[in-house]
């Protein structure tokens, strides 16, 4: 097998001599890659190695952004304050950078007329206009009709032209 060892490469050693090289050192023998002709191990503290490796990975989990998803239920002879009062909180929500899951739900005869639900859905994600896109357009499930609605990604590039630096 190739060794390294924590300085650089030892050259290529059998494994018994491997393993007594690790143990002189107090370190550990790891195989890095054993799909290599002839295959690589490496001398290192294994425990300190994983602990590295475990950090690096939260690190990335943690200044990954999470996206909640928010629900809106409407139904299909919603009032126009109640309207405006729920489109309003889709907005807040849209500008927190959460998704938004519109729900129109249809009771009894209701369902004969799907297509004031869809009109509904549009006009909601009309009036979210320069807040929030529609992921996924108003699709019949059941008894509710549902759409997605995806915050805007915001420009950072116009706010850092207009410095004003003017020297004379």
């Amino acid at each position: 097998m190739r060794l390294i060892g924590p300085e650089g490469q030892l050259g290529i050693k059998s494994l018994s001599e491997a393993l007594a090289i690790a143990g002189d050192l107090g370190l550990d023998l790891v195989e890095v890659s054993p799909d290599a002709n002839p295959p690589v191990c490496k001398i290192m503290d294994y425990g300190k190695y994983h602990f590295e490796k475990e950090k690096k990975e939260k690190e990335q989990r943690r200044r990954k952004p999470t996206v909640e998803i928010k629900e809106i239920q409407l139904r299909c002879r919603i009032d126009t304050h109640d309207f405006n009062t729920k489109l309003k909180h889709c907005i807040e929500f849209l500008q927190k950078g959460n998704k938004v899951k519109v729900t129109v739900r249809f009771y009894g005869r209701e369902m004969a007329h799907t297509e004031v639900g869809s009109e509904l859905l549009l006009r909601f994600a009309a009036g979210c206009g320069e807040n929030g896109t529609i992921e996924k357009q108003p699709l019949l499930e059941g008894r509710n009709m549902l759409m997605m609605l995806a915050p805007k990604k915001v420009d950072n590039k116009s706010k850092g032209s207009e410095n004003g630096n003017g020297k004379n």
